[in-house]
């Protein structure tokens, strides 16, 4: 049964409110109750307000994070699906950015993967003021956002691809996330929700990190906190926020699995002699979407960074997590 008393914060909030120079760290049990009591409504709007400053301020440390990200867990259901063809474990991509100087190309990714017979989760939201959202773009393909948790399962299982907004997947999520409106600045959920593993028969996550400090704590978080990586996750640098790869550059990939890490992709830089890349004229939903269609009937190429990522992605879903797939560059 949730708990519904009241959750007083001053205790944690004299602890992680001291500044970025003073602040302490909480433990791992205490940093499990404030975020369980905060995804559970217990936490006064005051003192909500004063952690998600604080943890702002502060940052998290690996071990609050892992904490967080636990009691995330279990504040939803987790989604049970089959395996696609070839066995292939689920895939999980999160879009919270969407597109606001490079067409947005997560669905295409999606897609691409989907049609492999991988199943394809994408979660995140569905407005963005001043972006091009995945979920405006699925629209537009005919691949409507996911109402309930039953509808996300049955998506996931008739059409290999399912759009999920988090309001859908994780409500008491969305609701720490929307905080945003009122504050002004992102919290610690967004970057919750972009390593959530959402398959109760773990699936492959793809997360991403738009700032270099971001990598170094999500690589912490998942070697000392192999749990966090359960079903593995590839990290590398986004584009915009988006998980799938820039088409004009090859970013390092780490593959994290197992305890265990292994840079897949070395970084490279973009060559002026490398052919131009086609891509969309526009970044208006409806025009990415037309020029998706048009790659997946094979009358555009698919951008060769986005090739490579699907290839990389299918040989490690359809193969035992502790084997190197096979990738060719």
């Amino acid at each position: 049964m949730t708990e519904t008393s009241p959750f007083p914060c001053a205790r944690f909030i004299k602890e992680i409110g001291r500044g970025p120079n003073g602040a302490r760290a909480l433990s791992r049990d205490d940093t499990y109750a404030l975020y369980e009591a905060m995804l559970d409504s217990r936490v006064s709007d005051l003192e909500l307000g004063a952690v998600l400053l604080a943890y702002r301020v502060k940052g998290e440390t690996a071990a609050e994070l892992a904490a967080m990200l636990a009691a995330a867990h279990r504040s939803f259901e987790r989604l049970q699906i089959q395996n696609g063809q070839d066995h292939a474990r689920p895939v999980s991509i999160p879009s919270y950015n969407g597109a606001r100087k490079q067409p947005n190309l997560t669905p295409l990714l999606a897609l691409l993967l989907a049609r492999e017979g991988i199943p394809v989760l994408v979660h995140g939201v569905t407005v963005d003021p001043g972006r091009v959202t995945s979920a405006e773009i699925f629209a537009e393909l005919g691949v409507p956002a996911a109402s309930s948790h039953d509808e996300i399962e049955d998506n996931l299982i008739s059409r290999r691809l399912a759009f999920a907004p988090i309001a859908s997947l994780a409500p008491k999520l969305a609701r720490l996330l929307s905080i945003r409106r009122i504050m002004g600045v992102r919290n610690s959920t967004h970057t919750l929700v972009k390593i959530l593993q959402p398959f109760a028969q773990a699936g492959l996550r793809l997360v991403n990190y738009t700032h270099p400090e971001y990598r170094e704590s999500l690589t912490t978080l998942f070697k000392e906190h192999p749990d966090a990586a359960e079903g593995g996750a590839l990290l590398a640098r986004g584009t915009e926020g988006e998980a799938v790869a820039d088409t004009r550059r090859q970013v390092q990939v780490d593959w994290f699995h197992d305890g265990h890490v292994q840079t897949l992709v070395a970084p490279e830089r973009s060559s002026p002699d490398a052919p131009a890349v086609v891509l969309p004229e526009s970044l208006d939903a409806a025009t990415t979407a037309r020029w998706i269609e048009s790659v997946l009937r094979g009358d555009a190429p698919v951008p060769p960074a986005l090739a490579r990522q699907a290839e990389l992605i299918a040989g490690i879903v359809r193969r035992p997590a502790v084997d190197k797939p096979s990738f060719s560059g």
